[in-house]
């Protein structure tokens, strides 16, 4: 496969990294960081790139998207990873919620919520994980039953991003009796419905954005209902299948690999050879993970496999491996960064090497392997789709 994506893009980053360079502060680290002022930054950065016809280059013009490709849409993602993400918590409902809309939603839903999302106007969370619920989602617990014409949904969702300031919830509920995968069905619920409390919970990442969230007989309409009522499943497969390629740390790793080049410059010469080797390694990782997204981007685009002849994997499938690529690749860039700037990697703040990047990288990198699904369970969705192409031996 070429994924030379050529002149065209060539200048769209050219563009893209124009915009960053006057509307986001150097020294931005996203949306993780402590400075209130960035979730101001991020909004209005959201707003200029959707003026621009950017913020959703790829999206059908009559959903407010500029009618581009996806390999557009591709640099798009990528520049915003490469410079921290100065989108902020709207990057949910770019990159997965609005093409989860766009694949089941009903026509009243694309016309409510992906003009909103393509206007840089609206806050997305994901209510998926539960506490008995994260790996094993399909154990899920909240439930949504019947009352009147719609639903009254209770139970309780955890390591919600940014709940506390979004406005609508994607949301996955129990409907019926039945187990697993059965019953499950996904709702578009507004944060604001009575009987929604938002609790925020401390990690290691830092600056709070992580929720737990408690349903307590929240009222969902017939019209929240996204899919077909017990059809959940499919939804959730599609997108976390556009969450794990959608978040392109793989471009920030480059570019961090880039400055830690430029920042150990003078005296790089002088390092040992094991570093040299570890920084090769790294970058080696770094062009893994991106032709492996790319990979999935095409098969995503097409619908078909992501390779030759009829045992090649699924889109899915080909998701998963990019992820396990892309959190391997945070981690050894991590490492990496650690050992090169030794005492002051965590240090942060604007003094800090590479403006305190280190530091906000590492704690990322640590927790990279539990989010959109831990790294032991891509693997295992790998490795089945390996046994089930070679058969039983």
């Amino acid at each position: 496969m070429d994924f030379d994506l050529g002149e065209e893009a060539d200048a769209l980053r050219t563009r893209l990294r124009a915009l960053i360079a006057e509307h986001i502060p150097e020294g931005f680290l996203g949306a993780f960081t402590s400075d209130p002022k960035d979730l101001d930054v991020t909004q209005a950065f959201c707003k200029t790139l959707a003026d621009q016809g950017l913020l959703t280059v790829a999206w059908p013009s009559e959903y407010g998207g500029g009618g581009g490709s996806v390999w557009q849409q591709t640099v798009v993602r990528e520049e915003m990873w490469a410079h921290h993400e100065p989108r902020g918590a709207q990057y949910m409902g770019l990159n997965w919620v609005g093409p989860a809309i766009m694949a089941f939603g009903t026509d009243a839903q694309k016309q409510q919520h992906l003009s909103a999302i393509a206007a840089g106007d609206v806050i997305w969370c994901q209510g998926f994980s539960e506490p008995d619920a994260g790996s094993d989602l399909a154990s899920l617990k909240t439930r949504a039953t019947e009352d009147g014409d719609g639903w009254r949904i209770n139970g309780q969702k955890i390591w919600t991003s940014y709940a506390g300031m979004a406005q609508w919830c994607v949301l996955a509920a129990r409907v019926g009796e039945g187990e697993r995968h059965e019953g499950i069905t996904m709702f578009l619920v507004p944060m604001d419905t009575p009987g929604i409390t938002v609790r925020p919970i401390k990690s290691m990442l830092g600056p709070h954005h992580l929720n737990e969230v408690f349903f307590d007989d929240a009222w969902a309409g017939p019209e929240s209902v996204l899919g077909e009522i017990g059809g959940g499943w499919s939804v959730i497969r599609r997108a976390l299948a556009h969450e794990r390629v959608g978040i392109a740390r793989y471009a920030r790793c480059e570019r961090l690999l880039s400055a830690l080049g430029a920042e150990l410059a003078p005296v790089w010469i002088e390092l040992p050879a094991s570093l040299h080797a570890q920084w090769a390694r790294a970058l080696i990782q770094v062009r893994v993970a991106r032709l492996l997204a790319y990979r999935t981007v095409r098969a995503q685009e097409t619908g078909e496999p992501a390779g030759s002849g009829g045992k090649a994997p699924s889109p899915d499938v080909m998701a998963s491996a990019a992820r396990i690529a892309v959190t391997q690749c945070d981690q050894s860039v991590a490492e990496l960064l650690f050992q090169a700037i030794e005492d002051h990697s965590l240090e942060a703040g604007a003094s800090a090497p590479l403006h305190g990047a280190i530091e906000d990288h590492w704690r990322y990198a640590q927790a990279a392997t539990v989010a959109s699904g831990t790294i032991e369970v891509q693997r295992m969705i790998v490795s089945k789709d390996l046994l089930a192409q070679t058969g039983p031996r």
